[in-house]
């Protein structure tokens, strides 16, 4: 057992001294280096600099735009039942488009965009697209 810890002392005291001279080594190096290349270290040192102030004033100045707003009066949209599909459509008849139009664009048939119409019309109390248009404005429901 005491042969064991002895070859422990042994490998820990070799481990020690290669560590102290890959140190020693490592700093002769780097005072070669510092001597022969100073100027170069310094100009790094200096951009360096340069460039953590230049990170930091541009995360400062330049931010996240602040989140989106829904365009409208959520809580007419909500008091009146309105859905998003059916701003979606509203938005798109304010555009001056035709049901057919709204439909290519929108994906669906012009049945489904005359149905969202006709329920638009009928939570807003209009008879028309204009009288529709006219009263989402009133509401704030649009720009």
């Amino acid at each position: 057992m005491a042969s064991r810890k002895s070859w422990w002392r042994q490998v820990a005291l070799y481990g020690g001294l290669l560590a102290l001279g890959t140190a020693l080594l490592q700093w002769l190096d780097y005072r070669w280096l510092a001597r022969s290349h100073s100027l170069e270290l310094y100009l790094l040192i200096v951009a360096g600099a340069f460039l953590a102030i230049g990170l930091w004033v541009g995360a400062r100045v330049i931010r996240a735009p602040a989140p989106a707003r829904e365009p409208g009066n959520p809580a007419a949209q909500a008091e009146l039942g309105i859905s998003s599909r059916e701003m979606e459509v509203l938005r798109e008849i304010a555009a001056g488009h035709a049901n057919k139009e709204i439909a290519r664009r929108l994906g669906v048939s012009p049945n489904t965009i005359k149905t969202h119409a006709a329920r638009l019309f009928e939570k807003l109390g209009a008879r028309s697209r204009t009288d529709a248009i006219a009263r989402a404005r009133e509401l704030g429901l649009l720009s």
